[in-house]
C-alpha cells in the first residue's frame, strides 16, 4: 500500500510525498527513489518485493513541477536536498539511503553531498555528470534525441520549451533490451512517464535547465558508500557520464553492464537494493 501526503517546503511550496510505510519487520531502512525525467515519483513498483525481502521502506516525491508538486522555477539540482530533508522530518525519518535513476541521479548525489550527516548510501543508476565536467565530452554518444533536447536546455528556458513543443517522439534513445524491459518488467515506466507529462512541461524544464546549470554542490564532497550503475550501451546518458562520476565521488564503486542500456540496466536494480542494504546490516 502506498500512503499519499502533502508536506510543505521551507518557503511553503506543495511536495507531494509517497510512503510505503513500516513493514511486517521492525525498523525498515528507508530509501527514497528520485525520479526520472520526465516521470512522477512514485516508487517503483517493479522493486517492491525486494524491498519486502530486504525490509526497505520507500519514499519518493514528485519533483516541483511533476504532479502535485508546486513548480520551482530556477531549481538546482541541489535544492532537492533541502525538499528531501524536509519530507524525512515530517515523517520522523533520520537516516536513509537513496536511489536515483536517470534524471534522478544527480538529485540522489546531491543528497549524498548535502545531507551527509543522513544519508548512509547512494545509489546512481543511468545518471549524468555535471554539465561541463573537467575532461568529459558531455554530448558523446548520445542519441540526437536526447543531445538535442539538453543542447536546447544550454540555450536557455525558452528554447527549450520551444524544442520540447515541436519535437516528435523518436526511436533512436531506446536499444532493443531498453523497449523489451517497457514491455515486460518495467512497463510501469510508461504509466509514470504519462503521468509526468499531464500537467505539462514546466517539471521536465527545470530538470533539463538544471542538469546543463552549475549543479550547486560538488561530487568529490560526497562521503557516504555510492553505486554508480550504468549500461554500457546507454544512449540517453552514455556510459562515459557513469565512468567520469565513479572516478570523482570518493567512495565511489562502479558496476557496468555491458548489455544494457537506459533503461534495461534497471534488471540489475534489485542487485543495487542488496548493495544498499549490505551497507547498513
Amino acid at each position: 500500500m502506498i500512503n499519499e501526503t502533502r508536506v510543505d517546503s521551507a518557503e511553503g511550496r506543495r511536495l507531494h510525498v509517497y510512503d510505503t510505510g513500516q513493514s511486517d519487520n521492525h525498523s525498515p531502512l528507508a530509501v527514497f527513489w528520485l525520479h526520472g525525467t520526465p516521470n512522477l515519483g512514485a516508487p517503483p513498483a517493479p522493486l517492491f518485493a525486494d524491498a519486502r525481502r530486504l525490509n526497505l521502506r520507500w519514499v519518493s516525491y514528485d519533483r516541483p513541477g511533476y504532479g502535485g508538486s508546486t513548480p520551482q522555477p530556477g531549481r538546482s539540482v541541489a535544492a532537492a536536498a533541502d525538499d528531501i530533508g524536509r519530507i524525512a522530518d515530517a515523517l520522523g525519518i533520520d537516516r536513509f539511503a537513496v536511489l536515483g535513476h536517470s534524471g534522478g541521479g544527480p538529485h540522489a548525489l546531491a543528497c549524498g553531498a548535502r545531507l551527509a550527516e543522513r544519508v548512509v548510501a547512494v545509489v546512481s543508476v543511468s545518471g549524468s555528470a555535471p554539465y561541463g565536467g573537467p575532461g568529459l565530452d558531455w554530448f558523446a554518444g548520445m542519441a540526437p534525441a536526447a543531445a538535442a533536447e539538453l543542447g536546447a536546455a544550454t540555450m536557455g528556458r525558452a528554447a527549450l520549451e520551444a524544442h520540447l513543443r515541436s519535437a516528435e517522439s523518436t526511436p533512436d534513445v531506446l536499444t532493443p533490451d531498453d523497449l523489451a524491459a517497457l514491455a515486460g518488467p518495467w512497463a510501469w515506466l510508461g504509466a509514470v512517464y504519462e503521468g509526468g507529462l499531464k500537467s505539462g512541461f514546466d517539471g521536465f524544464v527545470d530538470d533539463d535547465l538544471a542538469f546543463v546549470s552549475a549543479w550547486g554542490f560538488d561530487p568529490t564532497q560526497i562521503a557516504a558508500p555510492t553505486l554508480i550503475l550504468h549500461g554500457e550501451r546507454d544512449r540517453i546518458v552514455p556510459c562515459p557520464h557513469g565512468l567520469w562520476l565513479a572516478e570523482h565521488c570518493p567512495a565511489a564503486e562502479l558496476r557496468v553492464e555491458p548489455e544494457a542500456g537506459h533503461l534495461s540496466v534497471l534488471a540489475s536494480a534489485p542487485s543495487a537494493l542488496e548493495w544498499i542494504r549490505s551497507r547498513v546490516d
